[in-house]
């Protein structure tokens, strides 16, 4: 047995990334006439999805509705595609895992609300973007999210 077949079951393989997660969000998309896109917020120069830290006692789906319902106020998220998700691979100096859902909205358009604890909204912008647009905007260790989630589109 390898280090990481799973126990009592040669042959499957699992990652222990489930316990590192520490925070989660959702790939928001909605349909468009010309094809899909996906809902971008961006703090300085960074673009990302929307998502925070998983709470003492909150799984993580729950942390990526109330996450996304607190930065964007979208609360009609349907997530057609089930509870499925990708994590991203452990990333900064503290080594951080974000789990990602993906879920679609009929919203045009978002607000970014003032967060009570900072005073001003988390984010600085927000845009609708076509995948291309959306892969060059994302850093690297989110393009793998991106991908995931046009493939579960498109399957």
């Amino acid at each position: 047995m390898t280090d990481n077949e799973a126990p009592g079951n040669p042959g499957a393989f699992f990652f222990f990334m489930a316990e590192s997660v520490v925070s989660a969000g959702v790939v928001v998309v909605r349909r468009a006439d010309d094809g899909w896109r996906v809902l971008l917020l961006r703090v300085y120069n960074y673009w990302d999805f929307p998502k925070g830290r998983v709470e003492p006692g909150e799984d993580a789906l729950t942390t990526a509705r109330r996450e996304t319902r607190e930065e964007t106020t979208l609360d009609d998220l349907d997530f057609a595609w089930g509870e499925s998700f990708i994590d991203t691979a452990p990333y900064g100096r503290e080594k951080k895992v974000a789990r990602y859902f993906l879920a679609r909205t009929a919203a045009v358009s978002i607000s970014l609300p003032v967060n009570p604890e900072l005073g001003k909204p988390e984010h600085h912008e927000w845009q609708w973007c076509d995948w291309e647009t959306a892969s060059l905007r994302v850093p690297e260790r989110l393009v793998p999210v991106l991908n995931w989630a046009q493939d579960q589109l498109d399957g």
